[in-house]
């Protein structure tokens, strides 16, 4: 009988080979579009029938495209900067209080992540109509930690679950507030999962279309939306060519993060 970890060679080929078979049928999507990126037509066209570097061209030459660039990178960095923090405070709360109450607060943060994406976007919209923050940076942004914080919990909680509290009552004990207590103890010993939650904030910034398309607007309009909107009115193979520098981005973080968890 096989154990759960297969010791045998069959059964760590079958194992590895349903592995590659996912992995390929989620990847060779996002891989379809990398050839494309390179096409030389006016139309989407797989194969290419000639290859150019025109959509790139186009792409870093045009200021539209340029301002929702950085408007993006923007937010993901500033949201990652929020969204991360408040979410360490939020589970070490909610891993001290325990019982019912940390069920409560967690069900409250997490609401957002089962929410229907269109259903938050368009609660967001009247609350920050109400503000008058639609159309502007910070409205996006509000919207984009809102998103940002129940990704991040869910990457933190785990860690805060296996970390040895001992220390920090000592250092309590000691003379220390739970500032210092934080930052110099729990936060250096969480640094992996502290880089992988604020990954996964910044890339879910990155990556919200439904949010952006209701608040964002003008120059404050975000890369996912303009290539919404791009698609909408016509189609133009510099949507490949975003796409393919975007999946770039996200494998060389990836990768970074991978490296640095392994050193």
């Amino acid at each position: 009988m096989l154990e759960a970890y297969p010791q045998n060679r069959l059964a760590r080929i079958v194992l590895w080979s349903f592995a590659a078979l996912v992995m390929a049928f989620l990847m060779l999507p996002t891989l379809v579009v990398v050839p494309l990126s390179f096409s030389a037509s006016n139309l989407l066209e797989f194969p290419p029938h000639a290859y150019s570097l025109r959509w790139y061209e186009n792409f870093f030459g045009s200021a539209t495209w340029m301002a929702a660039l950085r408007t993006s990178l923007i937010l993901g960095t500033l949201t990652a900067l929020i969204a991360v923090p408040f979410a360490l405070l939020a589970c070490i709360s909610m891993n001290r209080l325990g019982g019912k109450t940390a069920a409560s607060i967690q069900g409250i943060l997490l609401t957002p992540s089962v929410t229907p994406g269109i259903l938050l976007a368009i609660g967001l919209f009247f609350v920050l109509a109400a503000q008058r923050l639609v159309g502007t940076l910070f409205g996006v942004l509000v919207g984009h930690v809102v998103l940002a914080v129940p990704v991040a919990c869910i990457v933190l909680l785990p860690a805060l679950a296996r970390f040895d509290w001992n220390q920090v009552q000592a250092a309590r004990s000691l003379g220390a507030d739970w500032a210092r207590a934080v930052g110099g103890i729990i936060v250096p010993q969480l640094q992996l999962s502290l880089l992988s939650a604020t990954l996964m904030a910044f890339l879910t910034s990155l990556d919200e279309s439904v949010i952006s398309i209701f608040i964002a607007s003008g120059r404050n309009s975000t890369m996912p939306k303009l290539m919404f909107l791009s698609l909408r009115d016509q189609i133009d193979p510099t949507i490949a060519a975003i796409s393919t520098l975007w999946t770039a981005i996200v494998v060389v973080v990836v990768v970074i993060v991978a490296l640095r968890q392994k050193a």
